[in-house]
């Protein structure tokens, strides 16, 4: 008599699982899982574009920011301002070996770390090389302080580089968007763009307003 009760239960059992198909233990599944409340959504995380305010500097306008002039187009899309002997300073030099050729500053305070897009809008090649070594942007945060672009010499970096830019060479209608480090030391009291090239200069200003220190 036992025995033929637990057949019937086993064979009613793989009725109901016929019945439902494979999607039988997903629906399942979902039915425990609570739905979201009506009218609500996920509001996804912010993304961090700048740590500005750590030093003191309040944005007029929001990223990204482009600049143009004479033909090139610049956007910043993010910067990061870390303290020469932080962490993720010594991990981006320890990764790309960042040099000042120049010598255009000694005993860095900071290392700029930036995001950016470059577009040749005009009809003629544009380049940073050997035949032409003229900077096409600056960021300055003070008067006279400017931060300075700095050489990446890891065998990564190559020219248009996706990774550390400092050399590259446009076609017109060509863009790269890639990565860009500096360094700086100084005071920060604003942020500035300064777009030269093919005789334009365009400075726009992303916090405008003189930090006053309390």
């Amino acid at each position: 008599m036992k025995k033929t009760i637990v057949k019937a239960i086993l064979v009613a059992t793989m009725l109901v699982s016929v019945a439902l198909g494979s999607e039988g233990p997903i629906n399942a599944a979902a039915a425990t899982t609570p739905a979201p409340a009506a009218g609500k959504t996920t509001t996804p995380a912010p993304v961090m574009t700048d740590n500005l305010s750590k030093y003191g500097l309040k944005k007029d306008v929001e990223l990204p920011v482009t600049v143009t002039a004479g033909g090139l187009s610049y956007t910043l899309h993010k910067v990061m301002i870390y303290d020469i002997n932080s962490s993720t300073a010594i991990s981006l030099q320890k990764q790309y070996k960042f040099v000042d050729y120049f010598g255009a500053i000694v005993d860095p305070q900071y290392l700029i770390w930036t995001k950016i897009t470059i577009t040749n809008k005009s009809n003629k090649t544009i380049e940073h090389s050997n035949k032409d070594m003229l900077f096409k942007w600056r960021l300055f945060f003070e008067n006279g302080g400017e931060a300075v672009l700095v050489d990446a010499l890891s065998e990564k970096v190559h020219l248009n580089s996706k990774q550390a830019l400092y050399d590259f060479k446009l076609q017109p209608g060509e863009s790269l968007i890639t990565y860009q480090a500096m360094y700086y030391k100084g005071n920060f009291k604003y942020l500035g763009i300064l777009l030269s090239f093919n005789g334009e200069s365009v400075k726009k200003y992303i916090v405008n307003r003189p930090v006053v220190k309390q």
